[in-house]
């Protein structure tokens, strides 16, 4: 018999080392900086003197895109637009502890793509993706065993004697 698999959770698939903006970069300094580090979004951080990251808000491509097309078509925003203006005040962040399962669901119905992880502070601790929660589910998928699998990914048997149903009709 082998042993059950270990459930993953947002500390062990997040990446640590992320890149961030700052609420008072402009809009143009966010788009060269997502674009030059090839990455889709990034966390927001304030500006303290302690070396925390607490996490501000979060900004996107999408972001982006709504604010700079804006900008281009009906012309420059007074004040200019900043982190500050365009990111997302209250994102969407998970615990360290956060299972798999539950990081799955977040992605799932919230439609998201990257999720802040952050610690009772609200510092920033890393950034986990869907890509992450799909790798950490297919090991997690080869590591199980038969009967674990059908304890907690049990067959449809309606669809089963649908099938039988069909078969039988030809």
């Amino acid at each position: 018999m082998t042993s059950k698999p270990t459930i993953p959770s947002a500390n062990s698939l997040m990446n640590r080392r992320v890149h961030t903006v700052t609420p008072s970069m402009t809009l143009w300094e966010i788009v060269t900086f997502l674009t030059h580090h090839k990455i889709s979004c990034a966390p927001v951080i304030l500006e303290t003197g302690d070396h925390r990251k607490q996490l501000a808000g979060f900004v996107s491509e999408q972001d982006c895109l709504e604010f700079l097309t804006n900008e281009m078509f009906y012309g420059n925003p007074r004040p200019p637009q900043t982190g500050a203006t365009i990111m997302k005040k209250h994102p969407i962040c998970v615990s360290p502890e956060t299972d798999v399962f539950s990081l799955s669901s977040i992605f799932v119905h919230h439609g998201m793509r990257h999720l802040p992880v952050i610690d009772d502070e609200n510092d920033l601790l890393g950034l986990v993706s869907r890509h992450d929660i799909l790798k950490a589910l297919e090991r997690l998928y080869d590591a199980s065993d038969d009967d674990w699998r059908i304890e907690h990914f049990p067959p449809d048997l309606h669809l089963i004697m649908n099938h039988r149903f069909l078969a039988n009709k030809s």
